[in-house]
């Protein structure tokens, strides 16, 4: 049997809401699949599961807030009946009572019976209030529409009775409320879920500053080569299929860091953990603020038309918030691109528990000495903060010459 728990999607992660299941039981389910909907302060994340089999239980229900490590269901793997899974007793159905007098919209119920060991059912007497309406059913688009617009999903009204909360549902109640509130009421009505977002942010950066060991390098790149030749490469094709000047940029980081393993991993339980591959955390900021970096897997050994797709399918679905659980827990490093916002140079936080972040600034024409004259030349800033637990100024030295020295040769980043 395989337990499928609430992964960790990110240092500064506690809990994750349970928006929707996308199975059920007796569904048979891939490795990678995409098997629930949770919500979590950085948006909603499709969460995959990695075992094959097939669903026997679905443990949590929709709307709960679950901790990291909680079961979610339970999985019967190959060659394994159902009969060998120890089945959980039902809990019998709980007896309403009418409302309770003065307690309007709040039913009195008695307390679930309770399972002995004999199996005999044990009824405690204390009663206890809950409210009497039905759990919403709401898709997760809809749901993240309804945080941004300020939305009361609990308010919402359905084309068909029992049916679930849409987009366009949400769109209809948003109008309504425009026409009923002052605009000093719907400002003060706005949602909180950015200051959520930082609160998380400013956790997992205050935890880096207090725990890792920072270093810190930086150096200038000659941009001239690789610039020219993306220039060229870019009249051979059609204004969709062009390349941003930072897709070649993330192929020459992914190989560096081939080059000097050490930045490319993890510090767990006091000691380096490298990996093998390399799963490039792109820092991606999220409209209306905030920022996330989920990873496009095996960065080193994709194309840069690959790259440049993986990137595009990214930001769009960071700015209309569906992750994937793997993107957001696989990063083995980050890299941080402000060049479009004009800035020349950016030292990053490192995001625990990854032991490097590289950034690179605006590409600008600036003096450039060679072979004892002054040019112009197009250079860029490129930067590192690393972990001094993990590699020292000596190792993160050697990888910013490398990442120099590989966009001298663009042709190699193809």
């Amino acid at each position: 049997m395989y337990e499928f728990r609430m992964p960790s999607l990110g240092a500064d992660m506690e809990a994750g809401t349970l928006v929707e299941w996308l199975v059920k039981p007796g569904d048979e389910v891939q490795r990678g699949q995409v098997v629930a909907v949770v919500e979590t302060q950085k948006g909603a994340v499709d969460v995959e599961i990695w075992e094959a089999g097939t669903v026997d239980k679905l443990v949590v229900e929709t709307g709960k807030k679950v901790p990291v490590g909680e079961l979610l269901a339970l999985l019967r793997v190959a060659g394994e009946s159902a009969a060998e899974i120890p089945e959980i007793p039902e809990i019998p159905e709980i007896p309403e009572i009418p409302e309770t007098p003065g307690m309007p919209g709040v039913t009195r119920i008695e307390t679930a019976p309770t399972i002995a060991a004999t199996g005999s059912p044990r009824v405690e007497t204390a009663p206890v209030y809950m409210a009497t309406s039905a759990r919403l059913r709401i898709s997760p688009s809809a749901r993240k529409l309804a945080e941004e617009l300020g939305v009361d999903i609990a308010s919402v009204q359905t084309a068909e009775p029992g049916a679930v909360i849409s987009r366009a549902d949400i769109e209809r109640a948003a109008q309504a409320k425009t026409k009923t509130m002052s605009p000093a009421t719907t400002k003060a009505a706005a949602p909180d879920w950015h200051a959520q977002m930082r609160i998380a942010i400013a956790a997992a950066m205050s935890r880096s500053k207090r725990e890792i060991p920072h270093y810190y390098l930086a150096t200038d790149i000659d941009m001239s080569a690789v610039s020219a030749w993306l220039v060229a490469e870019n009249l051979k094709r059609d204004v969709a299929q062009r390349l941003l000047p930072v897709v070649p940029c993330m192929k020459a980081v992914a190989l560096a860091l081939r080059e000097v393993p050490e930045l490319n991993g993890f510090w767990i339980d006091g000691a380096l953990r490298p990996s093998a591959a390399v799963h490039l955390g792109m820092a991606i900021a999220m409209r209306g603020g905030g920022l996330v970096a989920p990873a496009i897997h095996d960065a080193d050994k994709k194309s840069l038309d690959q790259l440049m797709a993986d990137l595009r399918d990214l930001i769009t679905r960071v700015r209309s918030g569906r992750l994937r659980s793997s993107e957001m827990s696989d990063p083995t490093v980050t890299f941080t691109n402000l060049g479009e916002q004009g800035v020349e140079g950016v030292f990053g936080v490192i995001y625990p528990p990854q032991v490097a972040i590289i950034g690179l600034g605006k590409i600008t024409e600036r003096p450039w000495v060679e072979d004892g004259a002054v040019v112009v030349r197009k250079v860029a800033t490129a930067t590192l903060a690393a972990d001094h637990r993990a590699s020292d100024g000596h190792r993160g030295g050697l990888f910013l010459a490398a990442l120099g020295r590989l966009l001298q040769e663009p042709e190699r980043l193809r």
